[in-house]
C-alpha cells in the first residue's frame, strides 16, 4: 500500500481551493445584493443586476459545486440519495428562479444560491481539515520512518535512500539514529527505544540476534543489522495500513445511520414539496420556493454522515499513538456488551518463557541421564516447554532419536537405541497404562506451586519428573483487578492441568479456570459460554489461539515486535502487557459513547431545526450557516475525545 500521500491532506487541500474560488465570486454577489438594500441604492436596472447575479453564480454552482451536483443528482437516478442530494436540488432550484425572475413576478435567489453554495464549500473545508487533524497519528508514524539507511556494500559502508534496501542488506546504526527497516542483530548491544510501537517509554535490550523493527530508535551502540523485510511488508506498514482500514470500516450503528439518511432525503424531498404547495397556496409562489430551499438545505444530513466515522477515525488514532490497534471497527459496538473476558495463559498471562524449576529422578535413574534422554527427545519440538528443558542444561552431544511423534495437548514419544520413551502430562501416561500411583504426592505437591510437571517414561516404567515454571508478567494482577472493578468476569483458559493452572489463577486473582484444553478446542469453548447468553472477549497471543479469537464477539490479539499475528484479532496489541486489554476496553467504551453522542446531536438539530424551516422562519443562507455548523459540532464533538484518559 501507498502511504506517501495522505487522503485527508488532498481531501484538505482540494476543498481549500473550492473554498478560495468560491468566496472570491460569491463576496461580489453578496456587495451587489445587499448594498442596494443597505443604502436604498438602485445602481443597476433590475433586468441587468439579475443578469449579473446569474453570471457570477453560475461557476459557483456548476464549476466549483460540480463534483457536489453530480454526486446529489445521481441519486434521482439510482433512487439511493445521498447527502449532497438536497444541497444539488436546493442551490439549483434558488439559481433557476434567477432565469424564471425574467418570465415571473418571483424573487431572484440565484445570489442566494452562491451564498449557500460557498458557505457549504467552507463547511466541507472545516470538515476535512478536521478530519486531517483526527487522523495526524497515521501520519505521525509515517514520518516516524528512517529516510536513509548506512548499509555494508562488500567491505564499504554507503548511505542510500530508504527504498534502495535490499532484504539481507547489512544496515549499520550508530546510537541515536533510527534503525531504517525490520531486521534481525547480526552484531553488537544495545537498548532500542520502542515507544513508538507498543507506547512503552522504558528502552529495550537488544542482543545478536534479537529482531528489531524498523523507525525504533537505537540508544547506546552500534548495531549491524539484517534486513528481514523492506517496504509495504514492514512492521510499521502492517500498523499504519491497520489503522487505515479500521478508520475506513463501518460499524453496525453506522450501517442504520446510513439506512436512515435513505429514508430521511427522500421525506426530506416529500417535506419540501408539501412546503412549497402548502406556501403557494396560503401566502406566495416567491416565499414558498425560499422556504422550501430552506427545508432542503437545513435538512441534509451531513453531521448524521459524519458522526461515527469522525469518531473512529479519533479513537483509532488514538489507539495507534497507544499501541492499540483497532483492526475492526465494529468491536468498538460490540466491546459495550462483553461481561465476559478469557485468557489464554501462556504468553497472555504470562511471560511465555517457561523455566525449569525441579529435576527429580526417580526408580535408580541419574539427573544427568534424566536430561540427557528428556533433552534429546524434546529437541526435536518446538514447544515452549521443550526448549525450557533444552535450555536448562545444552549439551555438546544428544542422543540420536528415531520414531519421532508430537502428541498435542500430551506431550512427546520417540524411541532411543531400541528403547521407547514418553515425555509429558499424566493424560499421556495414563493412555499408555503407565501407573503414578507411587508419585502422585510429588506431582500434587508440585502443580499446586503452579508448576508445569512432565513426567518422563521408558516403556511402563517412570524415569523422573521435570518441573517447568512460567513466570507472570508484571502487570498481569493489576490488569485482572481492573477489570474486576469494572463488573468482568474473568476465565483462564490452558492446556495445563487444573492444579498448576488453578494455583496460577489465585496468584493472579482470575476467578474462574479451564483446564486440560487442547489448542484446536478452545474455541469450542468460548463457544459454550457464548450458548449461555454471554458476550465474550478471548485475549490471547493471535497465533495458535486464531480460532478462539475468531469465535468471540471481541478477540483481542496480543503480541510483540514483528512477531505480532496481524490477522488474527479484531482489536491488536503491539506490546504483551495486560494493561492494553484493560486500555482497550476503555478506548473503545469512549469511542461508542462520542458515536451515541454526535448521532444525538445530528438528529436533535434535524428535528429541531427543520420544523423552523417549514414555518418559515429560517431563511435559505441561515439554514445553510446553521447546517454547516451542525456539522462542525459532530467533528469537534469527536476531537474532544483525545481528553479522555484511557
Amino acid at each position: 500500500m501507498n502511504h506517501s500521500e495522505s487522503p485527508e491532506l488532498k481531501e484538505t487541500r482540494t476543498w481549500k481551493k473550492r473554498l478560495l474560488y468560491s468566496w472570491i465570486i460569491t463576496i461580489p454577489v453578496m456587495v451587489l445584493m445587499y448594498l442596494p438594500m443597505l443604502f436604498d441604492l438602485k445602481i443597476l436596472d433590475p433586468k441587468i443586476h439579475s443578469v449579473i447575479l446569474l453570471v457570477l453564480s453560475f461557476p459557483v454552482i456548476f464549476i466549483i459545486g460540480f463534483s457536489t451536483l453530480k454526486s446529489g443528482f445521481r441519486g434521482f437516478f439510482s433512487f439511493y440519495f445521498n447527502m449532497d442530494s438536497l444541497i444539488a436540488l436546493g442551490t439549483v432550484v434558488a439559481y433557476t428562479t434567477g432565469i424564471l425572475n425574467f418570465f415571473f413576478p418571483i424573487q431572484n435567489y440565484s445570489g442566494i444560491s452562491a451564498m449557500i453554495m460557498a458557505i457549504f464549500v467552507t463547511g466541507k473545508y472545516i470538515e476535512s481539515k478536521a478530519r486531517g487533524k483526527a487522523g495526524q497519528e497515521i501520519r505521525k508514524l509515517l514520518e516516524l520512518g528512517a529516510k536513509e539507511a548506512r548499509v555494508l556494500r562488500g567491505k564499504e559502508e554507503i548511505t542510500i535512500p530508504i527504498s534502495e534496501i535490499k532484504i539481507g542488506d547489512i544496515m549499520i546504526v550508530k546510537p541515536g539514529e533510527k534503525i531504517p527497516t525490520d531486521g534481525i542483530i547480526t552484531k553488537g548491544e544495545s537498548s532500542v527505544d520502542e515507544s513508538m510501537i507498543t507506547g512503552e517509554s522504558i528502552p529495550v535490550d537488544k542482543t545478536k540476534g534479537s529482531n528489531v523493527i524498523g523507525a525504533t530508535i537505537n540508544q547506546d551502540g552500534i548495531l549491524y543489522v539484517k534486513a528481514t523485510k523492506i517496504g509495504a511488508d514492514t512492521f510499521l506498514s502492517h500498523i499504519i495500513e491497520l489503522v487505515e482500514e479500521a478508520q475506513g470500516s463501518k460499524i453496525p450503528i453506522q450501517k442504520l445511520a446510513d439506512k436512515i439518511t435513505n429514508i430521511f432525503v427522500p421525506s426530506v424531498l416529500g417535506l419540501a414539496a408539501l412546503t412549497f404547495a402548502g406556501w403557494a397556496i396560503f401566502g406566495n409562489v416567491s416565499s414558498a420556493i425560499g422556504n422550501a430551499i430552506s427545508v432542503l438545505v437545513i435538512s441534509c444530513p451531513c453531521a448524521l454522515g459524519l458522526a461515527t466515522p469522525i469518531a473512529l477515525t479519533v479513537g483509532s488514532g488514538m489507539g495507534a499513538k497507544r499501541g492499540i490497534l483497532i483492526r475492526k471497527g465494529e468491536a468498538i459496538q460490540t466491546m459495550k456488551n462483553v461481561k465476559v473476558v478469557i485468557f489464554d495463559k501462556t504468553g497472555t498471562i504470562t511471560k511465555g518463557k517457561p523455566e525449569v524449576t525441579d529435576i527429580i529422578p526417580l526408580e535408580k535413574t541419574s539427573e544427568k541421564e534424566l536430561i540427557l534422554i528428556a533433552s534429546s527427545l524434546e529437541k526435536l519440538s518446538e514447544h515452549p516447554l521443550s526448549k525450557a528443558i533444552v535450555n536448562h542444561a545444552p549439551l555438546k552431544k544428544y542422543e540420536k532419536v528415531s520414531k519421532f511423534k508430537i502428541l498435542r495437548g500430551k506431550g512427546i514419544e520417540g524411541t532411543i537405541k531400541e528403547k521407547k520413551y514418553f515425555i509429558g502430562n499424566k493424560k499421556l501416561m495414563a493412555e499408555n497404562k503407565i501407573s503414578l500411583n507411587n508419585y502422585f504426592n510429588q506431582i500434587e505437591k508440585l502443580e499446586s506451586e503452579g508448576k508445569t510437571t512432565m513426567i518422563l517414561a521408558e516403556s511402563k516404567k517412570v524415569l523422573g519428573l521435570i518441573a517447568v515454571a512460567d513466570s507472570l508478567k508484571e502487570d498481569s494482577k493489576n490488569a485482572i483487578k481492573a477489570l474486576h472493578r469494572r463488573g468482568y468476569f474473568t476465565i483462564m483458559i490452558t492446556g495445563d492441568n487444573e492444579k498448576t493452572a488453578k494455583a496460577i489463577a489465585k496468584k493472579i486473582g482470575i476467578k474462574k479456570v479451564i483446564a486440560e484444553v487442547l489448542p484446536e478446542d478452545k474455541s469450542d469453548k468460548v463457544k459454550e459460554i457464548q450458548e449461555k447468553g454471554a458476550f465474550v472477549s478471548f485475549v490471547g497471543d493471535g497465533i495458535n489461539d486464531a480460532p478462539a479469537l475468531k469465535q468471540a464477539n471481541v478477540g483481542i490479539a496480543m503480541g510483540s515486535g514483528s512477531d505480532i499475528a496481524i490477522e488474527s484479532g479484531d482489536i491488536v496489541l503491539t506490546k504483551s502487557s495486560l494493561r492494553g486489554v484493560v486500555q482497550s476496553i476503555n478506548l473503545s467504551k469512549a469511542t461508542f459513547g462520542k458515536i451515541k453522542q454526535n448521532l444525538f446531536w445530528a438528529f436533535a438539530y434535524n428535528v429541531l431545526m427543520v420544523p423552523l424551516a417549514v414555518a418559515g422562519i429560517v431563511h435559505p443562507v441561515f439554514a445553510e450557516i446553521a447546517m454547516a455548523l451542525s456539522s462542525i459540532t459532530v467533528v469537534s464533538n469527536a476531537n474532544l475525545l483525545r481528553r479522555k484518559k484511557i
